[in-house]
């Protein structure tokens, strides 16, 4: 089985982080395919990035489907081009955000994102409108850590620890979800500090794609998800164009 995680960021050493998080949960028999596009934002943290990060994205999409892919996990919590890319692939494409989210309702009565920016939170709401129950998102807080910090700054994980601890007590909440793909790598030490669950959407979108290919069930190709209409495009997108 080969997986395609995707960073839709161009950041190289992101992907490796990501890459190497996907690769601790994969089964037996499972290859694990970090991906950095070649074109698109450093870091996504705005609309105009997530925007603009679609189209690298889905030009690695459509280079999985060529190399024989079987599912594909999109590795940034916006989950940006996933409904695109799920036109496009053959096989289940998973993103963070609603694996993360979904993976914490099993968990708990109600759970909180810990994410980077304060201008994210909005986006990370409207995803737990659409991927959890009503009231499940008891809320979302930032960090106001910038993505390419997430890796190397020491003050990240106590960063995130004190604002978890923060959106427990409040939220009254009983789960963690980790708002960034760059934060995978503190999963276990904020669990262990917190002594809650902590979801890392990475490893859990990965463990999800994984499921989906064993149990031999693909995206619907019946209406909405069915391949896009073969047209022209120009300019940057001409090679986007489909026949």
């Amino acid at each position: 089985m080969l997986i395609r995680v995707i960073n839709p960021n161009t950041t190289a050493s992101m992907t490796a982080l990501i890459e190497a998080s996907a690769r601790a949960v994969a089964g037996p028999g499972v290859v694990v395919e970090g991906i950095t596009p070649a074109m698109g934002p450093a870091s996504i943290e705005s609309h105009y990035d997530e925007a603009l990060a679609v189209p690298g994205l889905l030009a690695e999409v459509a280079a999985g489907e060529r190399a024989g892919a079987d599912g594909y996990v999109i590795a940034c919590f916006g989950d940006p081009g996933l409904d695109a890319a799920r036109e496009i692939a053959a096989g289940p494409v998973v993103g963070i955000a609603e694996a993360a989210m979904h993976a914490a309702t099993l968990l708990g009565r109600g759970f909180s994102v810990v994410t980077t920016l304060s201008r994210t939170t909005g986006r990370a709401l409207d995803l737990a409108h659409r991927y959890a129950p009503a009231g499940a998102c008891k809320g979302v807080w930032a960090c106001d850590i910038p993505v390419l910090r997430l890796e190397h700054d020491p003050a990240v994980l106590p960063r995130v620890v004190e604002l978890a601890r923060t959106a427990l007590a409040r939220d009254g909440s009983d789960v963690i979800v980790l708002g960034c793909a760059g934060m995978a790598t503190l999963c276990a030490d904020v669990s262990a500090a917190l002594g809650v669950p902590v979801v890392d959407g990475v490893a859990a979108a990965t463990v999800l794609v994984q499921s989906l290919v064993t149990l031999g069930l693909r995206t619907s190709k019946r209406d909405e998800y069915a391949s896009p209409p073969a047209k022209a495009y120009t300019g940057l997108l001409a090679e986007f164009s489909r026949h």
